[in-house]
């Protein structure tokens, strides 16, 4: 039994969806090729069965031949055998192809998202994203699976063609001729269904976005008296969505009717005349049987074609949406060589030092400016910050990543278990748990450090969300931590705590804390004053106070 999903999913053709799904073919091409295999032998011996009859009936039945007639039975139950058994395995493979294609495209996206990072939401909308992992991973995978069942159809026909050929050319002809026929009348259809489904998943995104934006700010909304409005926008785009599927639905409709029709009337020609031949003696009794099977079994393959059509089509308009996701560059490229770096982290933009082992406090007159530096540090903005000399741009970006951690209120909360959402060891969590002064929250919690969390922490308060956030950056324990206003959102005496725990627990480890409470920044071992984008003083809490009075101004505003 494969494993999935697969350790590395590789690196996609990004070319067009056409050349992404030809990707994911030959990324599994041995669960296509086994699946397709196993798809020839259970439509082939299916094919053979209607050929088994007639000479039953010619060579055992009509002359009344038992042993003739046992002779072929026992073939008939031969194919019947082979048949199950190709069958079993013919779907084992085709679900592996299904699951294979859809957890390889969600892995490939779920790298993107990881690797653009505040790149994605600003080039695409949630609910994009969204339909993506729900919807169209499945359109993918169904692409796949249709594979076996649509390799084993075109051989079968190629099978009774021949047959068909070699026993009555005019039949075989009319078989040989109707199928291309049939599919060039089922194509047209093909195109507007195409077209539809497209417009569909781009209004399906825009609801699914407009839902993620009405759920985040309901409370704000209800506040400001806009819940009303919001809500008749998402029902007049909800009934776009049920328009546009209407539609869908009308054109694969008349694909269905297409699949019963259309090989119907096929099967009524192949059987008319196969009748007037049999009256007229140039084909057996059995041959007759044998006719009308052909045109009953040739329903099967040609509506699986049909269906393969449909599922290709499909998985083209998945495709696209997954390529377009993939095809997305990060706005700050990685295209760093250096091995690594230590010694001081320097921010020229500002001015700011940052000495390794230190607890660093940063001020600003202006929020965004903290903000601003804090994404510089960790190159989460193009700046000109070195790290021992090094440009920190010329680091790969995931050694960036894996040595700065920048944590900030506005970072996410992870439903499932607790323990997992801090991701470390018992003895781990409690003591980044104290440090954040959040021990209580994990203790009163259901289950403890096992309960469940929900859906970005929601059933927490704001303070409380705050110090989990705290204890999760603690844990990672980064050879940078940059704490943007960890203690917004607490009280007093929390603060006081975690201020004097903070410095304790990060002893020995860079630390930059950019914050104007004047609790936290009295624990740092340096404090650096920004305004208008530039420090413009630095050293100890207690004597900035008393010899910067717009520094004293800005953090007694905070206890103000």
């Amino acid at each position: 039994m494969r494993s999935l999903p697969v350790p590395d999913p590789g690196t996609p053709d990004r070319r067009s969806p056409a050349r992404y799904l030809l990707w994911v073919a030959r990324a599994q091409a041995a669960t296509v090729a086994g699946g397709a295999a196993y798809g020839v032998v259970w439509m082939v011996t299916q094919a053979l069965m209607p050929a088994t009859i007639g000479r039953a009936i010619d060579t055992g039945v009509t002359p009344k031949d038992v042993g003739a007639l046992l002779r072929w039975s026992g073939v008939l139950l031969l194919l019947g055998v082979l048949q199950a058994a190709a069958g079993l395995m013919r779907h084992r493979f085709a679900v592996a192809n299904w699951l294979g294609a859809a957890f390889r495209t969600v892995q490939l996206t779920s790298r993107q998202a990881v690797r653009l990072g505040a790149t994605l939401p600003k080039r695409l909308a949630t609910g994009e994203v969204v339909s993506v992992g729900i919807a169209d991973v499945s359109h993918v995978g169904g692409a796949m699976e249709i594979t076996a069942r649509g390799a084993g159809s075109i051989v079968s026909i190629v099978v009774v063609g021949v047959i068909l050929l070699t026993t009555s050319l005019p039949l075989g002809l009319i078989v040989l001729v109707g199928v291309p026929l049939l599919a060039a009348v089922v194509g047209p259809l093909l195109r507007p269904l195409h077209r539809r489904q497209e417009q569909q998943r781009e209004l399906q995104g825009e609801l699914a976005t407009r839902s993620a934006d009405i759920v985040a700010g309901l409370r704000v909304l209800r506040g400001i008296g806009g819940e009303q409005v919001f809500s008749g926008r998402y029902r007049h785009e909800s009934q776009a969505v049920r328009a546009a599927g209407v539609r869908v639905a009308r054109t694969e409709s008349l694909l269905e009717g297409a699949q019963v029709l259309l090989p119907g009337l096929l099967v009524a020609l192949v059987t008319w005349i196969g009748a007037r031949f049999a009256l007229a003696g140039h084909i057996t009794i059995g041959q007759l049987v044998a006719f009308y099977g052909y045109a009953v079994f040739l329903v099967q393959p040609m509506r699986t074609l049909t269906e393969a059509a449909d599922k290709i089509t499909k998985a083209h308009v998945a495709a696209g949406r997954v390529v377009r996701i993939l095809s997305i560059e990060p706005e700050l490229p990685d295209e760093g060589t250096a091995p690594g770096a230590c010694g001081d982290l320097v921010d020229e933009v500002s001015g700011l030092t940052v000495r390794p082992g230190r607890l660093i406090g940063v001020v600003a007159a202006s929020p965004e400016d903290a903000q601003a530096i804090a994404d510089r540090l960790g190159r989460f903005t193009d700046g000109e910050v070195t790290w021992g000399g090094v440009p920190l741009r010329d680091l790969p970006l995931p050694v960036v990543r894996k040595a700065v951690l920048v944590a900030d209120n506005d970072a996410r909360l992870f439903s499932g278990r607790l323990r997992d959402e801090l991701g470390a060891g018992d003895g781990d969590v409690r003591e980044a748990l104290r440090a954040a002064c959040a021990t209580d929250i994990a203790d009163e919690l259901p289950g403890g450090l096992d309960g469940e969390v929900a859906e970005a922490g929601r059933e927490f308060s704001g303070g409380q969300q705050q110090r989990l956030r705290l204890a999760r950056a603690l844990i990672a324990d980064p050879e940078v931590l940059v704490l943007v206003e960890p203690t917004s959102a607490v009280d007093a005496h929390t603060e006081a705590r975690i201020a004097g725990r903070l410095a304790g627990f990060r002893d020995g480890r860079t630390t930059v804390v950019c914050t104007t409470s004047p609790l936290v920044l009295d624990h740092a071992d340096e404090v650096a004053f920004m305004e208008s984008g530039r420090v413009v003083a630095t050293g100890p809490h207690r004597d900035l106070l008393a010899t910067e009075p717009r520094y004293a101004a800005t953090v007694t505003r905070e206890e103000e």
